[in-house]
Formats: C-alpha cells, structure tokens, sequence
C-alpha cells in the first residue's frame, strides 16, 4: 500500500524511540521508585512514653520501700532511740506539780525505744493528777520527751472531810500548795464523791457570789471565812470582820445588796444583843437575829497537822473552828424598815410584875433573852413591827405583836 520509498523512514523512527527509551531510563530527571514502608511495633510512641516513666517510678518506689524498711529496722533497735534516765524526759509549766508525780506516770517508758511510747495515753495518764487540767506529751528524736503542763487555777478552799484542800472553778479539788499562801474562804458542802456536774453547778453558785460582792470595787468577798453551799437555796456565809465573826443567811441571790444590809446595821445589832452569832436576811421585809445558834453543819475535827498546813496556805483561823452550839434558841424578828434600834425592855417592869411570884419569874426570863441576859435564857425580844411571817425554822409562829406577847404565846 506504501511506497517502498518510505520503509526506510519507518525504521529510522523506530530506531529513535528505542534510543529514546534508553536515554529515559539513564537520566538523572525521572522520578524515583516509590519507597517501601517498613513495618513498625504495635504501641504508640506516647504509650511506650508513659510506660518507661511508670518503670522508673516503680523502681523507685521499690527503693524507698526498700530504705524506709531499713530505717525502721535501724530506729527499732538502735539504742540511740531508747530513753536512757529520767534526764531525758523534760518537764515544762508546772508550779504545783511535782516531777515525782509525773515520774509515777512516765517512769515505766525509762529504757523504752522513744517511737514505741504511747503518747496520747500518757497524756490522759498525766491529766489524772490533781493538779493538771491539761497536758501534752511530745518526743523530739533522738530520745527526748517534752511534757508541757498547764495547771488549775484555786479560787477557794474546800473543806473535805477532815482536811483542807484547794477548789478551782468547776469543783475539782487539789492539795494545798507548800509554798504558796492564798486568801480564799474555806467552802463547805463540796463532796468529791459527787458527781462533776454537781461540783460544778456549786462552784458556779460561790462564783456569782464572789462576783456580786466584789462589783463596784467593794472586795466584800474578803471579808468571808467561810461560804456554805451545802443548800441552793439558802448560801451561808461567815463574815469575818473587825468586829467579830457571825454566820449571814444570804438566800439564793441578791448577795450583795443583802450584805450590805447586814454592813450598814451590825453595829447596831450588836448594841442590842449580847452575843451576835448569825443573822437570817433572807426575806424581804423581816431580818432574824439569832435564828441557829448551832452555827453551820457539824464537821469532822481537823488534826493538828491538817491546821498547821491549812493556816500556812493562808485559811483564815475562823475557818479552823467548829462552831457547834446548843440546842437553838428562838429568834428574835426585826422589822427591815425599822433601822434604829429599840432599847431592850426596862427594869422596873419585873418590879411591877413582882407581886404575883409566878410572873415575876416569867419576866425575868424574859429579860434575860435581852442584850444583858445572864444565863440561860428561853426567847429574845421581837424588835419593832412585824409581818406576820414564820421566818425562822426553829421558832414558832410568830405575829405582830410585839416580844412580850411571843414570849407568853411560847410559855408552856
């Protein structure tokens, strides 16, 4: 169909294009193979990450188990750590205390690895002395222990039993201290038997007493010897004054306005009474002389040693005395509106009475419960108006009318 002229061409064009294909397969421009991918693990870099540091870790925390165990070891039988004498234990804060009675509680630890010491125990141990309202227990490495003590403050004296002791504001009681005086009174009615809630409700009564007494600047609460709670509702006090000693009923309160009654007119009673012993001020609108001559409960007799102790810690000596007396005598009433004394009555009215022998003895027993009474005498005179009120326990009914007619109404 071709040429024959034309064939020869034909082969030089086929000829070019394998020259061509050689010439492609050597040159430096063509494109590289395509890379193979290598296969690589099964975890992610950030995994293997995490994984080396949990090793490192756990390494390290095998060490310090490792270490802390040795250190144990080491602390628990190393005789560095044991408390040699009682020169290693220190004692901090105590006044009262004395360090034979913390050596009671800690004497035992002597020779005692210092880790192995129960401190919350002995501190409950420590806290059991009198002295000690609280305590801490601290150890210091080697083998030291510091004991750190605060002590109870005394506000009074208590009487217990036949012993003076010290009283703090809740009713816990101490021994007295040896070199210390105080001026408190001795306060009756607290039993360390009783409960510490009973204790406490009591002290908290002689604590509003002090407190009333001393308002204003007026220190009243260094006048009292004594202060009996044995009953709520009724506090007894001893005044100790100048002028004598006598046992005031101050009720369940008002204490101070009731004292001052018994300062503004003592003076006074005592003109018209030979012997002063107590006064009832309970109530409102009449005052007893007199009412219980037998003075407060009857006490345990202190011994000589007990007084010698007492009256160096500063208990005032009328403190010391049992006041135990006869048998009560019938009070005589005053009238508190009526401030001025009345002069006891006079004597011609025996001589007037003189007559009939009979009454002449009646009025004079009567004039012997006068101030100038001489002997024995069965009733004391009622001075001025007053309500008709049985204010004292140990006396009769009593009216208004005045002492000769509660004399005769008291005659068998």
């Amino acid at each position: 169909m071709y040429p024959l002229a034309d064939e020869p061409v034909r082969e030089e064009l086929d000829d070019a294009r394998l020259v061509d294909l050689d010439v492609e397969e050597e040159s430096p421009f063509l494109r590289g193979q395509k890379r193979v991918s290598v296969r690589r693990g099964s975890l992610p870099k950030k995994t293997a990450t995490r994984l080396l540091w949990v090793g490192i870790a756990a390494t390290v925390a095998i060490f310090a188990v490792v270490a802390v165990g040795a250190l144990y070891r080491y602390g628990e039988h190393s005789w560095r750590f044991r408390i040699e004498s009682s020169d290693d234990i220190e004692l901090g804060g105590s006044e009262n205390v004395t360090r034979a009675q913390v050596m009671e509680v800690m004497g035992g630890d002597i020779g005692r690895n210092i880790f192995f010491i129960p401190l919350n125990q002995r501190q409950s141990q420590l806290e059991q002395i009198p002295w000690v309202e609280s305590a801490s227990v601290m150890r210091f490495v080697p083998n030291r222990l510091r004991i750190e003590i605060h002590e109870r403050t005394p506000v009074a004296f208590a009487r217990v039993g036949s012993q003076i002791m010290l009283a703090d504001a809740t009713g816990a009681l101490m021994g007295l201290a040896a070199r210390k005086k105080y001026s408190f009174p001795v306060i009756l009615g607290i039993n360390p038997g009783e409960p510490p809630s009973t204790r406490t409700a009591r002290m908290k009564i002689f604590n509003d007493l002090v407190r009333q007494l001393d308002s204003g600047g007026a220190r009243y609460s260094q006048d009292l010897s004594e202060v009996d709670l044995s009953d709520p509702e009724d506090v007894k006090v001893v005044a100790n004054r100048a002028d004598g000693v006598v046992l005031v009923h101050l009720g369940s309160g008002n204490y101070l306005e009731r004292y001052k009654v018994y300062v503004a007119h003592v003076q006074e009673w005592r003109q018209q009474f030979d012997k002063l012993e107590s006064v009832d001020l309970r109530y409102d609108r009449q005052i007893i002389v007199n009412p219980d001559l037998q003075g407060t409960a009857k006490q345990p007799p202190l011994s000589a040693v007990a007084v010698k102790k007492a009256m160096a810690a500063g208990v005032k000596p009328a403190a010391l005395v049992s006041r135990i007396g006869p048998v009560p005598k019938p009070a005589p009433v005053v009238d508190a509106k009526a401030a001025l004394p009345v002069k006891p009555p006079a004597k011609k009215k025996p001589a007037s009475m003189g007559r009939h022998g009979h009454r002449v003895a009646k009025s004079r027993t009567n004039n012997n419960a006068a101030p100038v009474a001489k002997g024995a005498a069965p009733a004391n005179p009622t001075i001025g108006p007053m309500p008709a009120v049985n204010a004292s326990a140990n006396s009769k009914a009593v009216g208004t009318k005045p002492s000769p007619a509660i004399a005769r109404e008291r005659e068998p």
